[in-house]
């Protein structure tokens, strides 16, 4: 959403916003001359733009009873999902979309990293804040558009691919698709909709140049080395194997995701091989496996929401920081997918040293009985466990003997982070 609003605002257009909570994305737009207001009411809303001839654009994230967006809904105004804008806008210029239940940002922003580097004139709009441009809206013309396609809600059907990629299945958002099997057909809809070609990771049940890591594929990566901060690897392309590239990230996720990106521009005809260098100076992305050094230890702060992602970051801690105890602080999102995935969160989690729980954030959900996070709790076995409320996190991690924290969540656990960085900290 703030990606859409930078964007209009640099068309010339007029633009304020409503969001749940102050961020440092929220304070990006103010300063940017964005009005931003954070109360649901009508009284709240600045009195110019509740003229019914007010465009409006919103996330389904919303809840059904937001008063603002009923307010415009019962007076009549123009109103469109932020997916049908982002259809629109890209509409014109050669799209690159990069879907999946897992991956969609990081890919997506490595591949803004590489048009950056070959100075191609693109347009960027992503789900996360690049630690190098400190914006999720990157323009240098338009040409080429580089979008997120969501699933969620079906969002990705709105745009309109050249070339797409298709990072993961995985069960999720049961809310909308009710199983797996009708969320793989809204995928195979999606790839569908690509107009020139479609890269995937080996194994889905789609058509396209498939990519991998430690197995063959068209695309993927071999003779892989953890470094201190990334992957030393080899690429092995259709016509060429690429010796002795660097990778500055860590986890082999986010060299999965590399991959996938790589492969999108080859073959889209760019030229891949002449952006190689530009992995090894990737800075990475806020809230995807950032690295924080506080005074006493190690924080790792990621996004992670999903138990396939959450057994990701645990993977790259015993792969990178095998020597370092450990504390997790997740905070779960959304009341159904903590339903969904209730035996399989408390699976990923167990195996970390000590785990620390907040209580859910609902965004735009209700509370469902009998699903809290003292229900999570009591299905992780390890005895090291406890629950926090939001005003003890700071203490839980400042005061917690471990030498590495992983704090994860798509809630507002990120805020919590950034108050924390503000007080102590030297960003890695």
């Amino acid at each position: 959403m703030s990606a859409l609003a930078k964007y209009l605002y640099e068309q010339g257009e007029r633009v304020m916003g409503y969001d749940k909570t102050p961020s440092n994305i929220t304070e990006q737009l103010i300063s940017m001359g964005i009005p931003v207001v954070f109360e649901d009411s009508i009284s709240a809303l600045p009195e110019d733009f509740r003229t019914p001839d007010t465009q409006i654009v919103y996330t389904p994230a919303l809840p059904k009873d937001h008063s603002q967006l009923n307010y415009f809904k019962t007076q009549g105004n123009n109103i469109k999902k932020r997916a049908v804008l982002l259809g629109e806008v890209t509409a014109n210029t050669t799209l690159f979309a990069v879907a999946g239940t897992h991956g969609k940002t990081t890919t997506a922003s490595i591949l803004t990293h590489l048009f950056a580097y070959l100075n191609l004139e693109f347009t960027a709009f992503l789900g996360g804040i690049m630690n190098a441009f400190q914006s999720n809206f990157i323009s240098s013309g338009n040409e080429y558009s580089i979008v997120e396609a969501d699933e969620y809600d079906y969002s990705f059907h709105q745009l309109s691919p050249d070339f797409a990629c298709v990072t993961s299945m995985d069960e999720d958002h049961l809310d909308v698709y009710g199983n797996q099997s009708n969320m793989i057909k809204a995928f195979q809809k999606f790839a569908d909709l690509v107009d020139q070609k479609v890269v995937m990771a080996k194994g889905l049940e789609l058509e396209g140049v498939s990519y991998a890591i430690e197995e063959k594929a068209e695309y993927f990566a071999k003779n892989i080395h953890p470094v201190k901060s990334g992957y030393l690897f080899d690429l092995v392309t259709p016509g060429k194997v690429h010796d002795g590239i660097y990778l500055s990230a860590i986890g082999r996720h986010n060299l999965s995701n590399a991959i996938a990106a790589l492969a999108l521009l080859e073959i889209a005809g760019l030229p891949m091989e002449k952006a190689l260098p530009a992995l090894g100076t990737f800075k990475g992305i806020y809230r995807r496996m950032e690295l924080i050094a506080l005074e006493n230890k190690l924080l790792i702060d990621d996004y992670a929401h999903h138990p396939t992602e959450i057994r990701a970051v645990f993977q790259t801690v015993t792969e990178f920081y095998p020597d370092k105890r450990n504390l997790v602080v997740f905070q779960p999102h959304l009341f159904s997918r903590t339903q969904d995935f209730m035996e399989d969160f408390a699976q990923v989690l167990d195996p970390f040293d000590e785990i620390v729980l907040m209580d859910i954030y609902p965004a735009r959900e209700k509370p469902i009985e009998g699903v809290s996070s003292d229900v999570l709790l009591e299905r992780i076995k390890n005895k090291n466990k406890r629950i926090i409320r939001d005003k003890d996190f700071h203490l839980t991690v400042l005061q917690s003997d471990v030498d590495l924290v992983l704090t994860l969540g798509a809630g507002d656990i990120g805020t919590h982070v950034q108050k924390l960085k503000k007080k102590q900290i030297n960003e890695i």
